[in-house]
Order: C-alpha cells, then sequence, then structure tokens
C-alpha cells in the first residue's frame, strides 16, 4: 500500500484568516485563565454547519468565549496527520465508522469523563459511548417512497415488500458502494433474515439477494442529496436513503413519506485526536453539545434524534414511534455494526465490483 500523503491545509492556514477577529479572552470552563478562543473541529460542513452554527457553536461562544472553525478533513487526512505527528483539528466530528477507523490507528483519545461537568454521562445512550469516541445524534437508513406512486399506508412496509417488484412496480434506488456501504443488510433482511440475526453479514446471500432487485433500480446513489433529489423529481418512486436527507425534503413540500420498519441506525460522534493543541476546549464543546437542551435545540430542525435520553421529549415528532414513546431508531430499528464493517469493508468492496459490473 503506498503512504498517504498529508496534501493538506496547515494550523496556521485553518486560523489565519480569523487573526484579526476580537474575541475576548475568557475564564474558561471551571476558571482558567488565557484559554485559547478558537477550536478547529472537522465537521462535515453544509447544511450541518449551518443549523449547528446558530444552535450550538455560537451559544458555546457566548457561554466560553471559545470559537468554533470548522475545517474539512477526510479520514485520509486525518490519519496522514496522526501519521506525520502534526494534527491540525482539535476535535472530530463525524460518523462513528470513520472514528473507529481512527480509533483502531491509535488516533484518539480516550473520552474523558471527568471533564463532563454539564452532561451526564449515564443519561447518554449506552450504544453510542466508546472508549475513545462519543455519539453525538443518530439517524438511519429508512424507506422513502413518492405518494402519487404510493399513498401513505400503501407503501411497502418491509424490505421484503421493496424487493417484491411484481407486487409493488415502479423504479428505485439504493446506496452505491460509493456512498459508504451498499445496502446489504437490507438485501438479507428481505431475504427473510431477522434483524437480531443479521450479523455476521452473509455476502454472498446478500448479493444474490440484490440481484433480484437490480432490474428495478434505475441508478445506485453516491450521495445523501443524490437519493433525495430522485425520489422528490419521481425518477424513482422508492429507495433507501438517509431519515435526514428524506426529512427535510419532506418538510420543503416533496410529495413523499418514510416508512420506519427494519431501519438501519447510523451514527454520527465526537473524537478528540492524539496530538491535538486545545484538547481541554475539545472536551468543553463535547461536554456543551451533549446536554439535552443543546440536543433539542440543533437536532430538531435538522432531524437528527438524540444520543441523551433526556431530549427524547423534546424531538420532533416525526422521529418519536407514537406507540413507544421511542425515537423510530430504538423502536424498529437495527444499529449497523460498525465493527463487523470495519473489518469487512474491503472484501465488500471487491464483492461489489465484481457485482455491480456484471
Amino acid at each position: 500500500m503506498k503512504p498517504i500523503r498529508n496534501r493538506g491545509f496547515n494550523r496556521r492556514q485553518i486560523l489565519g484568516g480569523l487573526a484579526g477577529t476580537s474575541v475576548a479572552m475568557p475564564y474558561f470552563w471551571a476558571g482558567r485563565a488565557n484559554a485559547a478562543t478558537q477550536l478547529a473541529v472537522r465537521t462535515p460542513g453544509g447544511a450541518y454547519d449551518e443549523v449547528k452554527k446558530e444552535t450550538v457553536y455560537e451559544p458555546f461562544r457566548k457561554a466560553t468565549g471559545i470559537e468554533i472553525v470548522p475545517v474539512a478533513a477526510t479520514v485520509a487526512k486525518l490519519l496522514a496527520m496522526h501519521r506525520s505527528g502534526q494534527m491540525e483539528v482539535d476535535l472530530i466530528d463525524t460518523g462513528d465508522d470513520v472514528l473507529l477507523q481512527l480509533h483502531v490507528a491509535g488516533a484518539l483519545m480516550p473520552i474523558d469523563e471527568k471533564a463532563f461537568k454539564r452532561t451526564n454521562l449515564e443519561d447518554i445512550e449506552a450504544s453510542v459511548r466508546h472508549k475513545t469516541f462519543i455519539g453525538c445524534f443518530n439517524y438511519a437508513m429508512v424507506m422513502g417512497y413518492h405518494t402519487a406512486a404510493y399513498p401513505k399506508g400503501k407503501e411497502p412496509k418491509s424490505w421484503a415488500e421493496f424487493w417484491d417488484i411484481k407486487t409493488f412496480p415502479g423504479p428505485r434506488t439504493l446506496a452505491d458502494m460509493a456512498s459508504g456501504a451498499p445496502d446489504i443488510e437490507f438485501a438479507l433482511l428481505a431475504d427473510g433474515v431477522p434483524m437480531d440475526k443479521l450479523y455476521p453479514l452473509d455476502i454472498d446471500r446478500a448479493f444474490k439477494s440484490l440481484s433480484k432487485v437490480r432490474p428495478a433500480i434505475t441508478k445506485f446513489w453516491d450521495t445523501g442529496a443524490l437519493s433525495a433529489q430522485m425520489l422528490a423529481d419521481k425518477e424513482v418512486v422508492l429507495g433507501g436513503l438517509w431519515s435526514t436527507r428524506l426529512m427535510v425534503a419532506i418538510e420543503k413540500g416533496a410529495p413523499l413519506g418514510v416508512q420506519w420498519n427494519q431501519n438501519a441506525v447510523l451514527g454520527q460522534a465526537y473524537g478528540v485526536p492524539v496530538g491535538g493543541r486545545n484538547t481541554e476546549a475539545a472536551w468543553a464543546f463535547i461536554d456543551f453539545s451533549l446536554q439535552p437542551e443543546i440536543q433539542s435545540a440543533w437536532l430538531k430542525p435538522y432531524n437528527g434524534i438524540p444520543v441523551n435520553q433526556k431530549a427524547y421529549a423534546d424531538t420532533s415528532p416525526n422521529l418519536i414511534d407514537p406507540d413507544t414513546k421511542l425515537p423510530w431508531t430504538k423502536s424498529k430499528g437495527y444499529v449497523r455494526d460498525i465493527n463487523w464493517w470495519s473489518e469487512n469493508r474491503a472484501k465488500v468492496n471487491t464483492a461489489w465490483s465484481r457485482w455491480i459490473a456484471q
């Protein structure tokens, strides 16, 4: 394998554009003076940062005097920073599967439980608390449908029905390998595997199942924006896509619906990198942003599901199962096994490349 090169920015470039910004030097958190006033955070960018700036970044700045500086960085770039010993971000906000890769590489610090002053860690879902990273919200891969083709209540209600292209005709879309992972769990559910028996995934069986629905797949999507746009434009009438993208499209008036049954629970999480220069501020930000009131403030407009269970009561009703009063991810979903994917992604990629070329 060729070594990964760090072709990216340096810390001076990240922060240089803000050097002239006037920010009062705060008494940081528990009273420490002369704290750093900027925190470089790797984020997904786009709409994610737009919502979070108003509901998390600004409240945090007002509370601590510390300004969040969003930074773009791929997992390859983050690993290159770690290997070079020149970590240029203080906090990483990304998918839990990416943080698992960084954990395996030894690039993350252990969770500092003593740093949590505002958030009770016992309120955070146990499934998102890991040794070196902690979840900040959950979302899911769900079934979306166009209501012109399938009025609410008439859509497929399981992945077996999604796969039934005779009873439920119409063009479909599913995730491409380029999106991060193809929908092989859905393929196995469609083939009769129970949700609690999915892992370890039977890769060969999954691709045989995918072949059955492939004639109805117009396109495998590689970005969340594409999946939602195809469905809204009625280029497809059924699809597997991220709940956050689908819910935003519905809120904007697209004639779409969501079927939560057998959803795959995914997680966004925080990790503090080894070698970061402002680790105390990083832990303070994590602590601040996991408070139930902050979780509610930013996840409601973003259509994310809180990991702080105290925030469930203030979560968007569209994300809550009315029968159980729990998020749909807990009542009707299964958690995608990031450990299995970490160990088997290369095998799936090889199988996908062979299958898609047929």
